[in-house]
């Protein structure tokens, strides 16, 4: 694995009050990239393998690459500016006229979507990985609220 990139997993997805807050990193550092309900939602489903009626947008493009004989390499949150970030799709082409490496400019939302669909590694920029903030703290913290809300309305149900 190249040095200027760092693999990462979803560590959680938390509804905000504006969409939601994806958790992305390694064992090293947690940080946070909002997206929209939508997104946000697609990307849970997809961790907890729900199966749709009805294709998605996400559904869709990967149902486009299949046809045109792309595979997704991997995605890269390659940039962080002002709180907005940026990432690059990299698909695989092969066909009778040889093989292509394409690259495509995408929301970072979108692009995690789709990596864990192909189940394909997410990458961030290592100067991005270094300049975002520690987070693991704050998600540690919200997990527990929600264990401990959890655990108080179970107490609440009546026990037939």
């Amino acid at each position: 694995m190249q040095n200027d990139v760092v693999p990462v997993i979803i560590k959680g997805v938390m509804p905000t009050a504006n969409g939601c807050a994806v958790f992305l990193g390694n064992d090293d550092k947690t940080f946070v990239i909002y997206v929209d309900h939508s997104v946000g939602n697609a990307i849970q489903m997809t961790l907890d393998g729900v199966k749709k009626e009805r294709p998605l947008t996400h559904d869709l493009i990967g149902a486009v690459l299949l046809g045109l004989g792309a595979t997704l390499e991997r995605v890269v949150v390659n940039d962080a500016r002002e709180g907005t970030f940026f990432a690059r799709i990299l698909l695989r082409m092969e066909n009778e006229l040889g093989k292509k490496l394409v690259e495509l400019d995408a929301r970072p939302s979108d692009s995690i979507v789709i990596a864990l669909q192909h189940k394909r590694p997410i990458l961030v920029a290592r100067a991005v990985f270094d300049s975002v903030e520690d987070m693991t703290e704050i998600l540690e913290r919200v997990r527990k609220q929600q264990q401990s809300a959890e655990s108080e309305d179970e107490d609440e149900k009546p026990p037939f």
